[in-house]
């Protein structure tokens, strides 16, 4: 029976993350956790332990992982309705990672390297550029800047006041809640003579 108890609860899971007629939102969950999540730790491991295979292996990862989220940025909207899509998007999640097939190195060395390299300088240009236009807009607008910060920080400063107040007014009830059931006892407990 233990057996069939531990067998049921992975089997109800893989349905759920298999199913291509149910909600996307399992297995966009699991995109998620597969995409980001453990490579978020496993790229801390590596930071860590000072590895560098692990360290190439991680930064390869998030090279490609970043250049399929960019592209991903501009054909979600059509891309996403294409039958089965987030399952074809873990199932390439998890080729990245797999030591046995080694997707993020085969993806980087193959087609995001070479073309890297044949447009390198066309790159740094534009990337030099659009920071020196964020540098003047930041300069040119930092009073409103500061002034959206300080708002913001307000706005968040009265946000946690508010929901303080209600997590209080929410174990306040709780307590009296607790409390009117200890006097109820107490009084039945008076009048029974106890």
């Amino acid at each position: 029976m233990a057996l069939l108890g531990s067998i049921i609860p992975s089997e109800v899971g893989l349905r759920l993350l298999l199913c291509p007629f149910g909600s996307n939102v399992v297995i966009r969950t699991a995109c998620c956790t597969v995409g980001v999540v453990l490579p978020v730790y496993s790229t801390f491991k590596a930071i860590e332990t000072k590895d560098q295979n692990e360290r190439q292996k991680w930064l390869l990862y998030w090279a490609a992982y970043g250049s399929f989220s960019l592209v991903e940025v501009f054909t979600d909207k059509i891309v996403s309705w294409v039958p089965l899509y987030y399952h074809m998007k873990f199932a390439f999640l998890v080729w990245l990672q797999l030591p046995s097939t080694d997707g993020a190195r085969h993806l980087y060395m193959n087609h995001l390297r070479p073309f890297l390299l044949r447009h390198q300088a066309r790159v740094d240009h534009m990337v030099d550029l659009a920071y020196g236009e964020i540098v003047k807009f930041v300069i040119t607008h930092h009073a409103e800047i500061e002034f959206a910060r300080t708002l913001l920080m307000k706005f968040l400063a009265v946000g946690m006041d508010h929901c303080r107040l209600i997590a209080a007014g929410f174990w306040d009830q709780k307590l009296r809640g607790w409390l009117t059931i200890d006097v109820v006892c107490i009084s039945e407990q008076d009048e029974d003579g106890r």
